[in-house]
This record gives structure tokens, sequence and C-alpha cells, in this order.
């Protein structure tokens, strides 16, 4: 018995060794530079965290030092991010924290992190895909909602009142993108980034004219003024649910950085990894951090 534990001992700790010849050898097609991982990382990261989370956060939990929040956020994962970077120029192969953790610290925690970032991109794609249909469905006077209801009722307290086709239609096109070639697929995220920053560069010029100083420091007579108000306003001023509201909205704004580690999935695929994904993730992480802050 002592010895059978042992062994499973042994196998759920065992780490992953590549030799010299093998780490830099792939059956993928290197063909990713470090624009197009750069391109990859804003990408991935410049979603639904933009245009949600910057007024859900200001308006429930830290109010206007929601810039702190983000700032927050942003340090936390600039440092999150110089260690993939390093971890990406030390094992340039794919599957990012998974093969990383395998090499560093084991197979048990491998598996159980590989099982989570399985969870995490199939989340995060549910709900971008979700958010495109909620926004496209607007445009339309909301006409996919109320045929959806109708033919597609899900009588669940626990998920939506329908069965979403359309994101999950998007959901299948992109899969059928990805299929098709990593640089057909990088190419047409360039694209749809270029796209993406030139709506945040828009929202961000027009949004100057309208910005009023006064929003900034109002005071707690004004909020006790206020009628008709179905959520929390806090005290007033720059702080107005404290210090705490301004952590806690960090937290939730942590959220708007996610996604750089997907250039490190990219091993396999870069041409020079070792120093196309520090170089990548790095510069998606300025980038990020000068457009929420």
């Amino acid at each position: 018995m002592p010895s059978f534990l042992h062994r499973f001992y042994e196998n759920i700790t065992r780490k992953k060794t590549y030799d010299t010849e093998s780490l830099h050898t792939s059956q993928l097609r290197r063909c990713l530079t470090v624009f197009d991982l750069t391109v990859l990382g804003i990408g991935s990261t410049l979603g639904t965290g933009t245009y949600i989370l910057t007024g859900q956060v200001a308006r429930e939990t830290a109010g206007p030092s929601v810039i702190l929040s983000f700032l927050i956020a942003a340090i936390a994962s600039i440092l999150a991010g110089v260690c993939y970077a390093e971890f990406g120029a030390r094992a340039p192969r794919a599957g990012s924290a998974y093969t990383y953790t395998y090499v560093s610290v084991g197979e048990i925690m491998a598996f159980i992190i590989g099982w989570n970032m399985i969870l995490e991109y199939v989340i995060g794609a549910a709900s971008t895909a979700r958010a495109l249909s909620a926004y496209f469905d607007s445009l339309i006077n909301f006409a996919m909602k109320d045929y959806f209801i109708s033919h597609f009722p899900l009588h669940s307290e626990t998920f939506a009142p329908y069965a979403d086709l359309f994101a999950m239609a998007l959901c299948l096109i992109i899969t059928v993108l990805l299929i098709v070639g990593i640089k057909e697929s990088a190419v047409l995220n360039n694209v749809f980034t270029f796209i993406n920053l030139s709506v945040i560069a828009l929202v961000v010029v027009v949004g100057l004219t309208k910005v009023h100083g006064h929003n900034w420091a109002i005071s707690s007579e004004e909020i006790q003024n206020l009628t008709n108000v179905t959520y929390p306003v806090g005290k007033g001023g720059f702080f107005p649910f404290g210090i705490e509201g301004t952590l806690a909205g960090a937290a939730t704004c942590f959220y708007a950085f996610v996604g750089f580690d997907l250039v490190a999935t990219t091993g396999e695929e870069s041409k020079n990894p070792q120093r196309a994904i520090p170089m990548s993730i790095c510069l998606t992480l300025v980038e990020n951090v000068h457009t929420f802050t």
C-alpha cells in the first residue's frame, strides 16, 4: 500500500520536460509575427469588459474613482503579464498556463488549470457573443428577442429566458474560421481589432466634449435630493462608496484585462516565440493600460 501511494504521488506530481531539440519543433504552421500576436492580444482583451464594465463599475461600485480601479487592475495585470512573458520565452509551446504549470509544478495542478482554462474560454466566448447579440438586437428594436421568446423559450430560473441562436451561430462561424487556418484568422482579427480601436477612439473623443468636473465632486446634499433612484448612489465626492468600493471595482475591472494570456497559447505558431511572445504580451498590456486609464 505505501508503494502504491508513493507511485500515485509521483504520477500526479511528475513534471513535463523538453530537451533543446524538441523545444522548438512543432507540427503547427509558424506564421505569426510580433504584430499579429500583439493585435491578437489587444483584440482578446478589448471586448465586453471595455464597453460594459466601465459604466457598471462606475455606477454601482466605485463612482468617479473607477479610474483608480482600472489603474490598480492594470498594475496587477502587468505583473501577471510579465510572468506569462517569462514563461513564454522559457517554454515556447502551445497550452499557455497548462504547459507552464506542467513544466514547473506538476501534472495534477496542470490538469486542474487546463480545465479551468477551457471553462474560461467557453464562458468568455459565450458572454462576448451574447453581448454582441444583445447590442445588435437593440438596433432592430429587439425583434430577435421577441421571436426567440415565442419560439425557443427556456422555462428555467437558472438560464436565460430564451435560447439565443444568433449568439450560437456567431460562435460556430468563428470556430469554422479557426479551423480554416491561424493566418487567415489572424488577418480577420486584425481587421476587427482596427475597427474596435477606431470605435473606442471615437467614444473617447466624443466623451471628452461631455466632461463635467462637477460630477467628480457631487456633494452629499445633492445625493440626498435625488428621487426615483432604484440603485445605490453612495455618499458623493470622488469616492462615493469609499476606498472599499474602489478596491471592489478593481477586482471587477481586472476582467477587462483578461485575455492577454491568449498570446501565450500561440507558442507553436509564432515565427520566433522566445522573442515574439514576451514582446507581444508587454505591448498588449501597455496598449490596454493606455486605453483604460
